[in-house]
């Protein structure tokens, strides 16, 4: 028999609104320009937001961020003010 754990959700409560947009469009596997385009910022702000993210919740590359936002989707949504 296998039993999936899963960790508790990451704290989203440190990212901004803009950032946790963000998050939720990388699970998407866009490139930060389509990205860009889709929120109406530069691409180089997504690639502050990105790295942003990515220190706030202690994650090591984009992948992960990626995977992050497809696993606690509905959490970061609710954190959403």
């Amino acid at each position: 028999m296998t039993v999936a754990v899963r960790e508790a959700a990451p704290d989203f409560s440190a990212l901004t609104e803009r950032e946790r947009e963000v998050l939720l469009l990388l699970a998407t596997g866009e490139q930060n320009r389509r990205l860009a385009r889709r929120l109406g910022i530069a691409e180089r702000t997504v690639r502050a937001h990105t790295a942003s993210i990515m220190r706030k919740l202690d994650l090591t590359s984009r992948l992960q961020a990626a995977i992050v936002s497809h696993l606690y989707a509905d959490d970061i949504r609710a954190d959403r003010g």
